[in-house]
Order: structure tokens, then sequence, then C-alpha cells
């Protein structure tokens, strides 16, 4: 089975009318909700933030998505070209911030600084530079981030997670790669392993030790009240429900909002009497 393509009836998507109604949610929660006329996204070269772009210039127009690119050596190499080439056909506004000085001047010296702590540091660098561009430019930062992404907790905490709009939050992976041929997004990148990039060799599935086709499958079938039987019917071992299950649980923590004490004797949201005035 093709990986890019959803291996059951759950995962399928109608690519039009998705593309649509997130079109429709960027400009309504970018401009309606957040009084923003731009977005600044990070262009990593893979297939989400691909994604991410098109939708943007779909619903706010190619002036108004600034894209950044923001390389750590010579890590991915050709995610940041494939990247270099989508900005020049969409015709974006972009900036490339090379985060290597900023990275290392932090690691050196660093005793046990290995490649994991090194990738969390270079993704809360990206969004340092991601939300100080935000004034540069008054554009209000979105992320790129999928659905299977986050119930792995397969992401950096106040790196990846930070932006308030996750237009593609609520797709699967194996979701992503359909909407991203409707929308016209280049072959070389929907076939490119996907990869976060923060590491020499390293590729999510390579990290996961199962295909995203296999992790959806289990993820949208736990998510919908389904026994480990059914799934196992479905031809997937119980080591991979197993696997996928105890990911969840071990990052659960990441996918909490702030938890504050509430001691006054007033709402959760303490600003909730100026709601008249707030957007």
């Amino acid at each position: 089975m093709d990986a890019r393509t959803p291996p059951h009836e759950r995962l399928r998507i109608e690519p039009g009318p998705v593309a649509r109604r997130i079109e429709r949610f960027i400009e309504g929660t970018v401009r309606g909700h957040f009084g923003f006329d731009k977005v600044v996204l990070g262009l990593s070269g893979g297939v989400d933030s691909a994604t991410v772009a098109v939708l943007a210039v779909r619903a706010l127009g190619p002036a108004n998505v600034i894209a950044l690119r923001l390389p750590y050596r010579d890590l991915a190499a050709a995610d940041v070209q494939r990247a270099e080439r989508l900005v020049d056909a969409l015709g974006l506004t972009s900036e490339t911030v090379d985060i290597t000085p900023i990275v290392d001047a932090y690691a050196q010296g660093r005793a046990g600084m290995d490649w994991h702590r090194r990738g969390n540091v270079q993704a809360r660098v990206r969004m340092l530079v991601q939300f100080d561009l935000m004034k540069a430019y008054h554009a209000l930062p979105i992320g790129t981030g999928n659905k299977s992404e986050r119930l792995l907790g397969y992401f950096t905490e106040h790196g990846d997670d930070a932006p308030q709009v996750e237009p593609l939050g609520d797709l699967f992976k194996t979701q992503v790669w359909p909407l991203a041929e409707h929308l016209g997004v280049p072959r070389e990148v929907i076939e490119a392993a996907p990869s976060a990039g923060l590491e020499p060799d390293q590729t999510d599935e390579g990290d996961f030790g199962m295909p995203y086709a296999t992790i959806d499958l289990v993820l949208v079938h736990m998510e919908g009240g389904f026994d480990d039987a059914a799934i196992r019917d479905l031809g997937v071992p119980q080591e991979a429900i197993d696997a996928v299950r105890a990911r969840v649980l071990a990052t659960h923590r990441k996918r909490l909002p702030t938890l504050t004490p509430q001691l006054q004797d007033v709402p959760a949201d303490p600003t909730r009497y100026l709601s008249g005035a707030l957007r």
C-alpha cells in the first residue's frame, strides 16, 4: 500500500471541501479573530509547511504570506532547496535566517548536548525568530503541525506548538498528503520522506519504527472507541497498537493547557468583562 494513500475509509477525506474550510478558517481566524492581515510561517520544504503555505496564499493572497527558511548547518539541505523552489513558485515574501550561530553559541561547552537536545534548541530558536519577525512584519505566526504529530507528542514544547493557529491540527498525516496533491504541492515535496530535520539522517517513520499509514490507522480507531481486537482485525499487529498507545500516554503532559490555581473569585478568563471590546 502506498503510504501516501489513506489506508481506511475513516481516514479518507474530500480534499476540495476540506481545503475550502481551512481557507475560511485561516481568513476568519487571522483577520477576524486576531486582527492581522498577514501571516508568517516556517517553510521547511516538507509537505505540512508547503500545504499550509498554499492554503494561506489562497486565503490571504501571496503578498500576505511571509515564508521563513531557518536552516541549521547543512541539515536537511534538500528540504531547504525544495522550500526555495516553492517560495519562487508561490511568489512569497521570504527570508532566510541561518540559526547555526545562535544554536551553537548556546550548545558550546554544554556537556552531554546530544542531538535530541540540540534538535529541541533548534526548534525553539526557530520560534524565537518567527515571533520576533511577527513584529517586523506585523504578521501572525501560524503553525504547520498535524494531528498525528500532536497525538504522538512528536513536537518540541515552546517550539513547534507555539503558534496559536494550526490549520492542519485536525488532519492526520495520511490526510495531509491527498490534500497537498489536490492543492498542487510539487510531487518532490509530497514524495519526500517526512523528517523533522533536526539531526543527521533522521526520518519520522524511522523514529516511530512504523509508517504513518499504520500509526494513523491505530489513532483514528482508538479515537473512535474501537478496542485492540478490532484494530488487529485490520491487519495491525498488537505490538504496533501498544507502541502507539504508549507514545500517546507518555506525551499527554505536552498537550495540556497551562495550569493555574484559581485563587480569585473571578472566572477562569479574568478579561471576560472586556468581551464586548475584544475581537
